[in-house]
């Protein structure tokens, strides 16, 4: 299943962002800790090379704990400063602001010396769609100053937010990249709803959301919807057996497995299966090589194509 969505308005977020990066100290970036590596904009380490760097990995209340501390180290090792949240029960707040002022301190105290006594400190926030920013905002600043909701793509222009008297923050919509050459990025996204539902074939996603946790977290699934199955046994299948298993049915008494889909996948996202993380550290690299070959294999079919044309021509 390849997922790709980028819809216009993120191609004006990135100019956005790119003419607003002048204007900030620190670039703070939400990842959803269940996905740490697929949820993470390439595109912003670009942007923001000569930013100061603090990652959110939110939702961690979601995420499995011994997983989200190997992806707490791994961006450690990178140079980024990581930080746990929980947007929801505000879990994380005060150690964003100690953050951004600790990695701050020596601008501030070289401004000071040169006779500038109030250097406030404007971070610059963002993430992909659906990760939880808005809601992070909210609880960050302690009123609703961004909108919220259970869809990507609610907050659709920049906003500046006064957090403290000598704290901005600049808030951004939700932003993907162009293409996802990693297939499985795309199809992770998917699972945690940062691609737009609207565009997907549910049911499709859901049995390979099955399949997934066949393979990685048996036991959540067998144990949430009381269900076993034979080793073989195809995902649609079992997604079958989960319906029938929750009573829902067609009215030809068979399985309803659309019902199913759409209530497995908000399930999931709503913490009712149990922790789940969906990639580890260690299978990053596999994945590049992966990906990078699947380029190179593009590369070479466009210019064989290239060459017949040429020929016929």
């Amino acid at each position: 299943m390849n997922i790709q969505w980028y819809p216009g308005h993120m191609t004006k977020t990135r100019r956005m962002m790119e003419e607003n990066l002048a204007l900030v100290d620190v670039v703070i970036e939400l990842l959803d800790a269940r996905v740490p590596y697929s949820s993470k904009n390439p595109d912003i380490d670009g942007l923001a090379k000569n930013k100061y760097r603090i990652l959110l990995l939110n939702k961690s209340d979601l995420a499995d704990e011994a997983a989200t501390k190997l992806w707490a180290s791994h961006y450690e090792s990178q140079g980024f400063a990581v930080i746990l949240t929980d947007s929801l029960a505000g879990k994380g707040m005060k150690a964003v602001t100690e953050t951004a002022k600790a990695l701050m301190e020596e601008k501030i105290q070289r401004q000071r010396a040169r006779g500038r006594l109030f250097v406030p400190i404007r971070a610059m926030i963002c993430g992909i769609p659906n990760v939880g920013k808005s809601t992070f905002i909210n609880k960050y600043v302690g009123k609703a100053t961004a909108k919220t909701g259970d869809k990507p793509g609610v907050t659709r222009g920049k906003q500046w937010i006064k957090v403290k008297k000598d704290f901005e923050l600049l808030d951004t919509p939700g932003i993907l990249w162009p293409k996802f050459e990693d297939e499985t990025a795309g199809l992770l996204l998917a699972f945690t709803g940062a691609i737009n539902d609207e565009i997907l074939d549910l049911e499709t996603l859901a049995t390979e959301f099955v399949a997934f946790l066949m393979r990685r977290y048996p036991e959540f699934l067998a144990q949430r919807y009381g269900i076993c199955w034979q080793e073989g046994e195809a995902a649609h299948q079992v997604l079958e057996r989960m319906a029938l298993a929750r009573g829902m049915k067609t009215k030809g008494s068979q399985a309803d497995t659309l019902r199913c889909a759409k209530v497995m996948l908000d399930e999931y996202r709503g913490g009712k299966l149990g922790r789940m993380t969906l990639e580890l550290p260690q299978e990053i690299a596999q994945r590049e090589t992966a990906a990078l070959q699947k380029q190179q294999e593009k590369a070479a079919a466009q210019r064989e194509r290239k060459k017949q044309y040429q020929k016929r021509s």
